[in-house]
């Protein structure tokens, strides 16, 4: 936790600045515009990212939040094995390298390669990198590559696809995920908490379970997600810290944001899922916690924790939207 930490930090510190010069109009049209992509479907035929100004604002407001939404993802994986390290990292569409950075603050010694086809996107990925001081990322190699049908993997231990679906025609899509299931011992895809971008999650989990992998995170299982289609989205929630950018184009006063992520980490060793996860922010009330879980026999259900079970019920208190549940042991509570 201490090397996610500061490699937070280190990554703030990179940022600090970066926009100086720039007219604080031009990087608010460009996050404006940034933003409807991201939310959005966007054409293959051009780089999201076309020059220093359009990357500077994406890296000054949106590393933070893809940063801690993958590196949310990567704990969980560590959690499910925590015997396990990857000696080689490949981020997929990388851009400025944020997945890359959660990479190097969860483990250090992984050797990564970012693939992204926008220039820009990758020199100043490696400029913010070169200034970390952190050996794995200025190691890092960062590659011009055509995220298209055609892209071939080479062999890795993990392969990481953050905010980089949303971008791609369906039949790319596909060939992206098959890519990297063929590739990798793992692989983590990370989109937007939307439906859209739960949609694309199930999408990418149903086709690495079809290729051999299973699931480790967060699902407690690797069999058909208990959510009816069009029902109700799985996501997640990351705190973030706000940066004058962020202020400057959304206004408000608070000093953080909550980035929403839908995400999916399979592999091909063996893992330990969670047996539940918290699926929605826990409610406490007087006396008692309810838990809204995706467990790995019963599919949805509510828990309700009381005092009268005593130490879970401490822990329960505690508990976040997106922890694995129990804690410890196997007693989750009463259902309601």
């Amino acid at each position: 936790m201490n090397a996610t930490l500061s490699t937070a930090e280190a990554l703030r510190a990179a940022l600090a600045g970066l926009l100086d010069g720039l007219p604080p109009k031009q990087a608010a049209q460009a996050v404006d515009r940034l933003i409807a992509n991201y939310r959005g479907n966007t054409p293959t035929h051009a780089p999201v990212l076309r020059d220093r100004s359009d990357v500077a604002a994406y890296a000054a407001y949106r590393m933070p939040a893809t940063f801690e939404a993958v590196r949310s993802a990567l704990d969980a994986l560590r959690a499910a094995a925590p015997d396990w390290a990857p000696a080689t990292h490949t981020d997929v569409g990388g851009g400025t390298g944020a997945a890359s950075w959660a990479v190097a603050g969860t483990w250090d010694d992984a050797r990564t390669t970012v693939l992204d086809w926008a220039e820009p996107a990758l020199d100043l990925g490696r400029e913010l990198a070169t200034a970390s001081g952190i050996p794995a990322l200025r190691a890092a190699e960062w590659r011009r590559e055509r995220i298209g049908a055609d892209l071939e993997l080479a062999p890795t231990d993990l392969v990481t696809v953050s905010y980089v679906l949303n971008e791609l025609t369906a039949p790319v899509r596909a060939a992206l995920v098959d890519s990297a299931a063929a590739a990798a011992r793992a692989v983590v895809v990370v989109e937007p908490g939307t439906p859209d971008g739960y949609a694309r999650i199930i999408e990418a989990r149903d086709r690495l379970t079809a290729a051999g992998l299973t699931v480790a995170a967060p699902c407690p299982h690797s069999d058909a997600c208990p959510i009816a289609p069009g029902t109700d989205w799985c996501h997640f929630s990351a705190r973030v810290s706000r940066s004058s950018l962020h202020r400057q184009v959304k206004g408000g006063s608070l000093p953080y944001e909550d980035e929403k992520f839908s995400y999916v980490v399979a592999t091909r060793f063996e893992t330990a899922p969670a047996p539940a996860r918290v699926v929605r922010r826990p409610q406490i009330r007087k006396g008692q916690v309810l838990l809204d879980l995706c467990t790995r026999d019963e599919a949805l259900r509510r828990a309700t924790v009381t005092k009268r079970h005593g130490g879970l019920y401490r822990a329960a208190r505690d508990a976040a939207w997106g922890d694995a549940w129990p804690p410890d042991g196997p007693d989750d509570g009463q259902d309601d």
